[in-house]
């Protein structure tokens, strides 16, 4: 029998061709797809979804985006006009009062909505009561109720002779009774109570669940140190709640700036052009004056609004 001597610097050849190849195993399986899969198929799962938004988003836009352009009433040949309509908005006061009213319909929808939101999931998230996700449902129920629903039921509510004014006379403060959606002063901060109504419970559960996230250990650490409910809130669920708060405002604000359904079945506006905003006067300057490109102008104008101001809430979260 022969014995084979093997070199100090055979052992260590060896040794590096078996980490090479081990290494090159590893990366194989950490990498990507496996070498018959080119990594252009993960495309192929996005296709349908990228086709429907193309068709269905992008298509729509850029078509409203070359409307805005001409002068049309849907009937007759289109007049190319530039960027007259755009003109227009900027110099009619009444499409300048509808943007007026949307931004201070942001309060309604977009700040009372997540301060209370912020309120309730601080209390239970600082102490857990019973049947905590029963109360959660009652509250966010407004939300998956249908806009016309919830419109008429609130016309009905707030009317003359409803069930508000009723109570108000009922107890003794029948000098405050008026007709809350005929009110020049009252009409927008009616509309305005039933949109934080409807978004106070959806911002509320948002919050409770980024709550559940938050360590306990945080909150038992804030109370060793001597910190109360609201100095709590402030230092630990607050903090915590940042990620869902972005989410929130863009929720809020969004509904705020494109509300049409309540406007329409409660005030159609009004009265007067008290409670008029952008999304409505798109409807009526394209399907009640049959001007179909100022109306895209319109509708082009809100959608970048929303844009701007969706990416500024989104970029100040992320600082």
């Amino acid at each position: 029998m022969t014995t084979t001597h093997v070199t100090p610097a055979q052992t260590e050849l060896a040794a590096a061709r078996v980490l090479r190849v081990g290494a090159g195993r590893t990366q194989r399986i950490r990498g990507s797809p496996p070498p018959g899969e080119p990594r252009r198929i993960g495309y192929l799962y996005v296709l349908p979804a990228l086709v429907l938004y193309v068709a269905f988003v992008l298509a729509p836009f850029v078509h409203t985006a070359i409307l805005s352009l001409y002068s049309w009433d849907g009937v007759t040949p289109a007049h190319f006009v530039g960027l007259r309509n755009f003109r227009d908005i900027f110099s009619n006061p009444v499409l300048l009062s509808a943007f007026e009213h949307a931004f201070i319909l942001i309060i309604f929808y977009a700040a009372l909505p997540t301060v209370i939101g912020l309120l309730l999931a601080g209390i239970m998230a600082r102490s857990p009561v019973r049947g905590m996700s029963l109360f959660s449902t009652v509250l966010f129920l407004p939300y998956v109720i249908a806009p016309t629903a919830v419109a008429v039921v609130w016309r009905w509510a707030l009317a003359p002779d409803g069930p508000l004014n009723q109570l108000l006379h009922d107890v003794g403060l029948g000098g405050l009774a008026k007709p809350w959606l005929g009110d020049f002063n009252w009409a927008l901060p009616s509309v305005g109570l039933i949109g934080t109504w409807v978004l106070y419970g959806l911002a509320m559960v948002l919050f409770l669940a980024g709550a559940q996230k938050i360590p306990r250990s945080l909150y038992d650490a804030a109370r060793i140190d001597g910190a109360g409910p609201v100095w709590e809130f402030l230092s630990v669920t607050l903090p915590g709640l940042r990620n869902e708060l972005v989410v929130v405002l863009v929720l809020t604000v969004t509904a705020a700036l494109r509300n049409f359904d309540t406007v329409y079945v409660a005030t159609s506006g009004g009265p007067g052009t008290a409670t008029t905003v952008p999304s409505y006067l798109v409807y009526n300057t394209a399907f009640v004056v049959g001007s179909v490109g100022a109306a895209a102008a319109l509708g082009l104008l809100l959608a970048v609004l929303i844009f701007v101001l969706n990416s500024a809430i989104t970029r100040l979260g992320s600082q």
